[in-house]
């Protein structure tokens, strides 16, 4: 049974469902799938076929902007950017039954997601990150605390510049999951360093019951 909320500690950020076929295998239990160099009309078929790998590996799949594509496919996660939070309704994603989380960079972004009362928030980029120009400054750990404090129970991911040595602090400042995709997806050996992640996150796990 795929999960229908949880988001595991570690949560890998990919591309497209070949990125997904290749990771899924590895034990991971999150993934967000951000299709940003797809073509439009190829979208469903993408999410489509990243629904059926997650459904078999049991892995919870978050589809990055395309809310509309996601409710045709049957996907029950997406996930809005600022800019997509605009123009999405909201009303008609909680209708549909999905779950969603909403991206914060300053204290107007955060305010706007509470307002819809989103499954998790994202926050970043927490460290410099060198995947895309960001217009916002490393937020840091300060700012994790800050974001956490405010949102309460609500799931916070931390994204932007994670690496193995930086998750536990992250961890410790009130992050509940840790968005990564630079830190494998350029490495020599991305497999290898996605078990890495998965082995820590499993210990986390561990250690909380």
């Amino acid at each position: 049974m795929v999960r229908k909320a949880l988001l595991d500690t570690f949560y890998p950020i990919v591309p497209d469902s070949t990125w997904l076929a290749r990771l899924a295998p590895l034990g991971i239990r999150t993934v967000q799938l951000r299709a940003k160099d797809i073509r439009a009309a190829d979208i469903r078929a993408e999410i489509l076929a990243s629904l059926e790998i997650a459904r078999r590996f049991d892995v919870q799949l978050i589809v990055n902007d395309y809310w509309r594509e996601a409710i045709e496919a049957g996907a029950d996660f997406v996930h809005l950017g600022q800019e997509d939070l605009a123009v999405a309704d909201v009303s008609h994603i909680k209708a549909a039954g999905l779950k969603f989380g909403v991206s914060t960079h300053d204290e107007a972004e955060l305010a706007t997601a509470l307002a819809v009362q989103p499954d998790y928030i994202a926050l970043g980029p927490v460290y410099e990150t060198k995947l895309k120009a960001m217009p916002w400054a490393p937020q840091g750990l300060a700012r994790v605390r800050q974001w956490k404090d405010q949102i309460g129970p609500i799931p916070l991911v931390a994204i932007g510049g994670m690496t193995l040595g930086r998750a536990p602090g992250v961890l410790e400042a009130g992050a509940d999951s840790i968005a990564v995709i630079t830190d494998f997806m350029t490495g020599e050996n991305p497999d290898a360093r996605v078990a890495a992640w998965v082995a820590w996150s499993k210990g986390m796990s561990l250690a909380k019951r």
